[in-house]
């Protein structure tokens, strides 16, 4: 199968969405099939197991970490990616990429899929704050309802995306497929080297949170939990891995708690082991997103062996299993802290839940994902050549996926 996937975003901006395509990409070349991606030119890029086409972007003004694709270098493409024979086109991002992505597919006469990988809706006003959040709501779900009946299926990350979709008014055949993690690489890790490389002392009791800095994240409410913490474990420590516009107002808020020594940003770190060093430094694994469509870095803190306590909200909430290496809390600080410190003060809970963490994430792994997804684009290729334009060939129902 050759498979052209399309997104305005892509390493090296790190996000979910790159996680996603990079995993997928990878574990479909391993399965022996062909992957393309088209993907914003960021001035740097390493080396894949798959063809890369960068795009000239621009950067996006609300957003300075992102970019968008230049429309007209991306149309000079078409001519050459027509003679390609792809069976499939693969949609990532909602924006330029959706629509060049819809109209690359008509060119070339094959099926569109698109992962719904944001929750847009819970997040849009913390970027727009001059337009009441009411009306950045209505238009999110209007615009995502436009997108998604405009492709021929969907690829959604949660069950609980999938509900919100249809309360939109989407009826484009939908699959319920996650992201898988590489367990290879997320098996190992040293979190000793970490904290060296930080001054971190081996014996302090240490949280980690891995995402991006942005206000969506409720990394607020950790800092506010931290607080909790701290009263009965004064010396403990928050790791916070990641960049994003929210980084500057978390510092602030640090120091306006009085958690300046007791927070470390340490950015962005390399999935070259870095990324993986860090979260084996701690000794469990904070999360409280209300947002998220799966929430990858619960599984790979959980494949690494590190207890996980976050609230199970939307994604989270089919991500996370009680007796599958975490506590699942509400969204209070002083719950939310007590759990913290149930795992920090006792050592046979929190070796008991390491096991269990590293068994559950098996169950997670990118090939058994990939092959959920190499189905879909089956079915969906099948269909479309029996019925001539795939748009109309899958106005019927989409067999359904269990996780």
């Amino acid at each position: 199968m050759r498979v052209l996937m399309i997104s305005d975003v892509y390493f090296p901006r790190v996000n979910g969405v790159s996680t996603s395509i990079q995993t997928f990409a990878r574990a479909f070349v391993g399965k022996g099939h062909q992957v393309t991606l088209i993907a914003p030119d960021y001035g740097q890029q390493a080396p894949e197991p798959f063809e890369v086409i960068r795009i000239p972007s621009r950067y996006l003004p609300l957003d300075p970490e992102d970019r968008v694709l230049r429309v007209r270098a991306l149309r000079r493409e078409r001519a050459g990616l027509a003679r390609r024979g792809f069976d499939l086109v693969h949609i990532h991002t909602p924006f330029i990429a959706h629509y060049s992505g819809v109209a690359l597919a008509r060119r070339l006469g094959v099926p569109t899929v698109e992962s719904y990988h944001t929750f847009f809706e819970q997040y849009l006003d913390k970027y727009v704050p001059l337009i009441p959040s009411a009306w950045l709501r209505l238009a999110a779900r209007y615009f995502s309802a436009a997108q998604c009946n405009d492709v021929d299926a969907l690829a959604v990350p949660s069950y609980a995306m999938l509900a919100v979709l249809k309360r939109y008014g989407v009826k484009t055949p939908a699959a319920v497929i996650p992201t898988g993690i590489e367990l290879d690489q997320f098996s190992r890790g040293d979190g000793a080297a970490f904290r060296a490389r930080q001054g971190i002392a081996p014996s302090r009791p240490v949280m980690v949170h891995v995402g991006r800095l942005a206000y969506e994240k409720n990394i607020d409410f950790l800092l506010r939990m931290l607080v909790e913490v701290k009263r009965q474990i004064p010396d403990v420590l928050m790791v916070i891995a990641g960049e994003g516009p929210a980084r500057g107002s978390l510092e602030r808020q640090a120091r306006a708690l009085g958690l300046a020594g007791h927070t470390c940003f340490v950015g962005y770190l390399n999935r070259d082991g870095a990324l993986e060093d860090c979260y084996r430094a701690g000794d469990v694994f904070v999360f409280a997103s209300n947002t998220e469509t799966q929430g990858l870095v619960l599984l790979e803190a959980l494949a690494l062996g590190v207890p996980v306590v976050s609230t199970a909200v939307m994604g989270t909430a089919e991500v996370l299993e009680e007796g599958g290496g975490c506590l699942i809390a509400r969204e209070d600080e002083r719950e939310f802290a007590d759990k913290v410190v149930r795992v920090l003060a006792d050592p046979d809970l929190r070796n008991g839940l390491r096991r269990e963490a590293s068994r559950y994430a098996k169950s997670w792994s990118a090939p058994v994902m990939a092959d959920r997804m190499l189905a879909f684009y089956g079915e969906i290729i099948g269909r479309s050549q029996g019925g001539g334009h795939p748009r109309s060939a899958l106005k019927g129902p989409a067999p359904a996926r269990v996780l």
